[in-house]
């Protein structure tokens, strides 16, 4: 299904700020607005998905088919902050949550790898824009691990947040401005 150009977003300014965030639900078109935010110029896309099953794998393809060619698509399931240092053009991460999953199913330390990524992001010398999934809307999870992967991605969230230039909430694909500073 494609999104019909009158709902789509305006266009952006051509200038980016150094730090977004853009948060929203699942399906909820924050990926397209943040790749829109980045427009035609040169980019750097930093996934965080891995494909583990054929429907993940699908999800991954519709991704790219929809980036132009001005994409350069690295893979970085755990190594945010280390990629972010060598970038040289505009970034977009996709998306927080899934690099979360991928800190607690490896067992890393979640609050030391968050410190190191917003601690990154000071020596960080292209735009970034940062997509991910607001999980704390919902009901309270009924097991430990769902809750502690939704208390972690509210700190990080939060976090993430506070050095933010501009945060912006997408639901049903039209975005609202929490925060712009200029």
């Amino acid at each position: 299904m494609t999104v019909p150009a009158a709902t789509r977003p305006a266009d952006p300014p051509p200038d980016l700020p150094k730090l977004t965030l853009v948060l929203g639900g699942a399906r909820s078109g924050k990926s397209r607005y943040a790749e829109q935010l980045i427009g035609a110029r040169p980019a750097l896309y930093l996934a965080t998905g891995e494909a583990h099953d054929a429907e993940m794998a699908a999800r991954i393809r519709q991704h790219q088919k929809r980036r132009g060619a001005n994409w350069t698509t690295r893979d970085v399931p755990l190594a945010l902050a280390y990629a972010l240092k060598l970038a040289d053009r505009p970034v977009l991460v996709d998306c927080l949550t899934l690099w979360l999953s991928n800190l607690l199913g490896a067992g890393r330390p979640v609050d030391a790898e968050i410190e190191t990524l917003v601690g990154a992001l000071g020596r960080v010398s292209v735009p970034v824009i940062f997509v991910s999934n607001e999980v704390g809307l919902g009901i309270v999870p009924d097991n430990t691990l769902a809750r502690e992967f939704r208390d972690h991605a509210g700190r990080l969230h939060q976090a993430i947040a506070a050095v933010a230039s501009r945060v912006v909430f997408v639901a049903a694909g039209l975005p609202l401005t929490l925060k712009d500073i200029e």
